[in-house]
């Protein structure tokens, strides 16, 4: 075949170069590209590179991660933390922080409630502080006790009738919260206690923490072994 006149042929590019697709940039590495969790990357699909369509899965069917996944090895034990004699650490709070609490009539319902709580609820009392708006004491429980939600509740339900019905106020008497600390050691007992029990001095309502009437005990004054 005569090439065409005036056409240089090594200048012609072929035919089959003319139609060479552009190569396709590699991904980034799977260890470059971002995800919601860096933890836990996707992992490849089973059918990655078999040339067959993967398979597509509803969330609803793709199992939970176990919580226990979550946490380092290490940190595992500390799902279940078990303390012999646990002592608490409770703060209620009177609604709208009215001050009501530190007066005769109600100090004396606060102490009765306390007083039954072993045999109603299986809970010792140990010390306690009755500041006007706030009350601190600490609690712990016998072996056949109620959980501790169960025994704040009823607490918190009786004091609030009795006081509410003294004092000729509507209700609500306490907040719907109640702030609790277990506490570890017998020195963090001692270390709570000395704290609240300046609470009347550093708020002006005492000159000396034994001077201030609404504080005591109940059932125990220091708590048993920890």
């Amino acid at each position: 075949m005569r090439e065409p006149s005036g056409v240089d042929p090594s200048t012609v590019e072929p035919v089959a170069d003319r139609f060479r697709p552009n190569p396709i940039p590699n991904p980034a590495p799977v260890a470059d590209r971002c995800y919601n969790n860096d933890r836990f990357p996707p992992a490849p699909h089973p059918q990655a590179g078999t040339g067959r369509r993967p398979v597509l899965h509803s969330h609803a069917s793709v199992p939970a991660p176990d919580r226990r996944d979550l946490h380092p090895p290490s940190l595992r034990r500390l799902d279940h933390v078990w303390i012999k004699n646990p002592v608490y650490f409770l703060t209620a709070c009177v609604a709208h922080r009215a001050p009501i609490l530190a007066t005769p009539t109600a100090h004396e319902i606060l102490r009765d409630e306390w007083s039954s709580a072993t045999t109603r609820h299986g809970w010792q009392i140990g010390r306690y502080v009755v500041m006007p708006d706030h009350v601190h004491f600490f609690a712990c429980p016998l072996p056949a006790s109620k959980p501790l939600p169960v025994f704040l509740h009823a607490w918190k339900q009786w004091t609030a009738k009795r006081i509410l019905s003294a004092l000729g106020r509507p209700a609500p008497l306490w907040q719907p919260r109640t702030f609790d600390h277990v506490l570890r050691q017998r020195e963090s007992y001692a270390e709570k206690w000395t704290y609240v029990q300046q609470n009347p001095v550093r708020a002006g309502l005492a000159l000396t923490a034994e001077g201030w009437p609404y504080a005591g005990h109940i059932h125990f004054d220091l708590p048993p072994a920890m």
